[in-house]
């Protein structure tokens, strides 16, 4: 009892002491999807901060405001991509280029953005570019070039990407 006990008030500091970020990424032809994590404040000041990190990762896709899925890590499937290199010393999503890497960011959506599961939704930041998944589906209509960088920031955002002002 006494151990159980320990554990969540171990679980309840943890979520204290972690900061949200939110984010909006702006595709082609009208395609946007949003995104929150939550980052423990000791991996902030990491010089890369990966999906090992993260306590917390959610995203939704739009097109011209309407929503075409969502995908989380609490209910990531086994064998779902998922991979995120973010760099919270310049508050970006690494890109191929930076990293030499030919994926930097798989969420829900591997390399040739087609694993995303039917139904499903994901997205993919590869060498080739940034693109949506959708139902199982490659989104080529979506694809942004590769070093294309998107909005973080501390407060969320809806899926035009403007951001909502703190309400007291």
């Amino acid at each position: 009892m006494i151990r159980a006990g320990a554990v969540i008030l171990s679980l309840a500091a943890t979520q204290a002491n972690a900061a949200d970020f939110y984010f909006c990424w702006i595709g082609a032809n009208d395609y946007t999807m949003t995104g929150q994590m939550t980052i423990p404040d000791a991996a902030l000041s990491q010089p890369m901060v990966t999906e090992a990190d993260v306590t917390r990762f959610k995203i939704a896709g739009y097109q011209a405001g309407s929503l075409l899925g969502k995908w989380d890590m609490a209910t990531r499937q086994d064998g779902a991509s998922w991979m995120l290199r973010y760099d919270p010393g310049r508050a970006v999503f690494a890109t191929p280029g930076e990293l030499g890497l030919g994926v930097t960011q798989a969420w829900n959506a591997n390399g040739n953005a087609n694993d995303c599961g039917n139904p499903g939704f994901g997205f993919n930041l590869g060498n080739y570019a940034q693109d949506f998944c959708v139902n199982g589906q490659w989104i080529e209509e979506s694809g942004m070039p590769p070093d294309t960088p998107f909005l973080v920031s501390p407060v969320p955002v809806d899926p035009y990407c403007r951001t909502y002002a703190p309400v007291s």
